[in-house]
């Protein structure tokens, strides 16, 4: 069967096919401008699949358009939800259904490629995630902050003089002492969001009784991953990844 496998987060969309077990290149693209015939010409084309496994945090609107679409080229469209148990990985959170399912499916694509290890799988889009996952499976919880674009963005629209002095000007460096006020913000959102993860696998150890890897994913991966002073690896596909471990776990389901 071959199924189509889509990761749709607040701002960007990213899809690939999965046939005979081989997931094919990933493709992304912003979809705020998108409506059903989009996403029945980009995605679907000409050779639509079977199936189609959905991971969405982007709300009802863009789900329907997304639906509407592989309804009219005669694929199956399942939205993923949260289980207390799925793809390998048992959902640490009281409330299961309150973890974001791209988490989730994330989780699952880590501990599915690093098995035998534990994991603190990272995402960096609008939000900035952190997910432990033990080499058992079980996920231990996670820390949720602004990324560093949205850190920077709020700087800039909710003061007066910050805001004010960052405008214009010379770069100021790359470190994280900056020498201009630009420069000063948005080193500092980046070195804050490094030094959160360094925390978060420091604390990983007194859970997990090791080290984990970092599984640093999402556009804003790489503004992030070059300051961590933890081991880490970066796989841009890792939603995907996870969502075609959920094709063998989920049986075939109609959207409706």
């Amino acid at each position: 069967m071959t199924a189509l496998l889509v990761d749709i987060g607040n701002t960007r969309i990213k899809w690939a096919r999965l046939d005979a077990g081989r997931l094919s290149k990933a493709r992304a693209a912003v979809h705020s401008t998108w409506r059903t015939g989009d996403y029945a010409r980009r995605l679907l084309g000409s050779n639509p699949p079977e199936r189609v496994l959905v991971s969405s945090v982007a709300g009802s609107k863009v789900n329907q358009a997304l639906a509407a679409a592989a309804r009219r080229a005669g694929a199956k469209v399942e939205f993923v939800t949260v289980p207390r148990r799925g793809g390998g990985v048992t959902v640490g959170y009281v409330e299961p259904w309150r973890l974001g399912v791209d988490r989730f499916v994330a989780a699952v694509g880590g501990h599915q490629l690093f098995q035998g290890i534990a994991v603190c799988v990272v995402a960096v889009g609008t939000a900035m995630t952190l997910d432990l996952v033990g080499a058992d499976g079980r996920h231990r919880g996670g820390a949720i902050i602004p990324a560093p674009h949205l850190m920077v963005e709020t700087l800039f629209s909710q003061t007066n003089g910050i805001r004010r002095r960052a405008q214009g000007g010379a770069g100021g460096g790359t470190g994280l002492f900056g020498r201009s006020t630009r420069a000063g913000v948005i080193q500092g959102a980046r070195y804050a969001a490094a030094a959160l993860i360094d925390r978060a696998v420091a604390e990983a150890v007194m859970l997990v009784g090791r080290r984990p890897l970092v599984v640093v994913t999402g556009g804003g991966a790489g503004v992030v991953r070059p300051l961590l002073q933890s081991p880490c690896v970066g796989v841009p596909d890792l939603v995907l990844r996870g969502l075609a471990v959920m094709t063998q776990s989920l049986p075939p389901t109609p959207h409706r």
